[in-house]
């Protein structure tokens, strides 16, 4: 039985990192041993999207995303909700669409996760926070941040 709301199928998938290209990497709570940067989807269908990033991030780490540089990478995927998470969507959905945002921070931000989602955290260089996602979107993502920083100089 649903008792909340279903989740919107869209979402956002947020690579924080510092200049030096150092990658905050989460643990989830509820799937110990797999690691992500921040995602979370719409909370109204009207929410904008970069709001979406910024509420995010607030709420998976405390950071502000104003301490930062929060840029929208016009990237988009579009991939299969796995079957373990389906449950929270209305009946039928299968498909989630994500939006890749970058937050550049100064490195030393802290951090304070939110302990119903994550477990622990994570500053890592950008090839081995590559390494370490779960989520092949995310891994791309976040081998991506090289060449989009590199077009922001």
């Amino acid at each position: 039985m649903q008792t909340r709301p279903y989740k919107i199928p869209e979402s956002v998938l947020v690579v924080i990192h510092t200049p030096e290209l150092q990658v905050l990497m989460l643990e989830r709570a509820d799937r110990p041993g797999f690691w992500q940067c921040v995602t979370g989807s719409k909370d109204a269908l009207d929410e904008p999207i970069a709001e979406t990033a910024r509420r995010e991030v607030q709420e998976e780490t405390g950071i502000e995303a104003s301490q930062g540089l929060l840029r929208d990478w016009g990237l988009a995927n579009e991939y299969e909700i796995y079957p373990v998470w389906r449950h929270r969507y209305a009946p039928g959905v299968t498909r989630n669409t994500e939006h890749v945002f970058g937050l550049t921070v100064p490195a030393g931000t802290p951090v304070r996760l939110a302990p119903r989602e994550h477990l622990q955290y994570r500053w890592l260089p950008w090839q081995e926070a590559a390494d370490l996602c779960f989520s092949p979107s995310n891994a791309e993502a976040v081998l991506q941040l090289p060449n989009f920083v590199a077009a922001l100089t």
